[in-house]
């Protein structure tokens, strides 16, 4: 049996810690041995435990429910031997980064566990994408991690006026996160993402061709991961990364680095958007009514804003758009919604009607 302090000494460069120890206690108990999945595919994981890491299969933790399936980050109970070893069960979650499936179901995919910061790679070599941004920032807000963008390929805008803007609009974008440029080609801007995720435990997320493979070296210190180039007509790279890794950082911290993601969509996460909009959600209480669409209601607060400059019309499009589909993924599991959504349609529909009316009714 290992000990207490050599399961310290060994698991706490992977996040370890008195909480994680204690919730484990009685599954020690049952003598089996605590360990972090570091990778996943295949109904088998890669766990790295106090005697090294060992190949274990997930049979015994296989639900129905995608949400429970075991996924990079985890920290799992496994048998102490046998071949094949087994994974027999999953200590609860902190944190999950959360998206939903290309599937016709209303159903959740998890892409990392148990993270501190949900780093967002935009590269700079191609035209910012802002809705985009805010989109992965709602993801990243609901998991109950921190977010941090990170605009990679910085040296590919050697103009120190433009790289301003360019972070300047994604602040506008991302209120109350790091926003870090960086060049992990010369280094520049290393030192303060190392700091940032230097304790805790970071999963990079973004784009094929966004650099995160470039990034994961450039923290690890070695060739660890794959690099492609990207294709200069559009940016975008191959999937240089086909699974999600956890990788112990030289200077302290773990970090997670995840395939390039084509989508996003969002999986319950109404209070991600109000976190990425928070202004716009500020504006909305001073508007007339409570359920204001910030369309054409009289009185609106956030309308108001739009009009005389104090928030981008641009801002206001987005909001709407990851607020329709959030509560769109809802109701395909919630009948309320559903109803609520139903009732909505047919209020502004008889809205539509009785403006087109008016109009008759003038030119008559």
């Amino acid at each position: 049996m290992t000990s207490t302090s050599a399961v310290f000494s060994a698991l706490a460069p992977y996040g370890w810690d008195e909480a994680w120890d204690q919730a484990f206690a009685p599954y020690a108990a049952d003598g089996l041995l605590p360990g972090r999945v570091v990778r996943v595919d295949r109904g088998q994981c890669d766990v790295v435990t106090a005697g090294g890491t060992v190949r274990a299969d997930t049979e015994f933790v296989v639900p129905r429910d995608p949400m429970k399936v075991v996924c990079t980050g985890d920290w799992v109970a496994v048998d102490p031997a046998g071949d094949p070893r087994y994974v027999r069960a999953y200590l609860p979650r902190r944190t999950a980064f959360v998206r939903s499936t290309s599937s016709e179901r209303s159903e959740g995919q998890i892409l990392a566990a148990n993270i501190d910061h949900a780093v967002i790679a935009v590269s700079l070599a191609v035209e910012l994408d802002l809705g985009r941004v805010e989109r992965f920032l709602a993801l990243a807000w609901q998991s109950g991690a921190q977010p941090v963008v990170v605009l990679s390929k910085a040296d590919l805008v050697p103009d120190p006026v433009t790289l301003a803007h360019l972070v300047q609009d994604v602040e506008t974008s991302a209120p109350g996160v790091p926003v870090l440029p960086v060049s992990a080609l010369y280094g520049d801007g290393l030192d303060a993402f190392v700091a940032l995720v230097g304790s805790g435990t970071s999963v990079l997320l973004g784009q094929s061709g966004a650099g995160k493979s470039t990034l994961a070296n450039a923290l690890v210190g070695a060739d660890v991961m794959d690099v492609q180039a990207a294709r200069d007509v559009d940016g975008k790279g191959r999937h240089t990364t086909t699974t999600r890794n956890l990788l112990a950082l030289p200077s302290g911290g773990v970090l997670i680095d995840t395939p390039g993601l084509r989508g996003v969509g969002l999986f319950d996460a109404e209070a991600g958007v109000g976190q990425v909009f928070s202004e716009i959600e500020e504006l909305a209480e001073s508007c007339r009514f409570h359920d204001c669409a910030h369309e054409a209601e009289p009185g609106c607060a956030v309308r108001s804003a739009v009009e005389n400059g104090e928030l981008p019309e641009r801002r206001l499009v987005s909001y709407r758009k990851l607020v329709r589909e959030n509560r769109w993924i809802v109701a395909k599991t919630d009948a309320r919604l559903r109803s609520e959504i139903k009732k909505d349609w047919k209020r502004k529909g008889a809205q539509g009607r009785a403006a087109m009316e008016a109009k008759r009714g003038r030119w008559a």
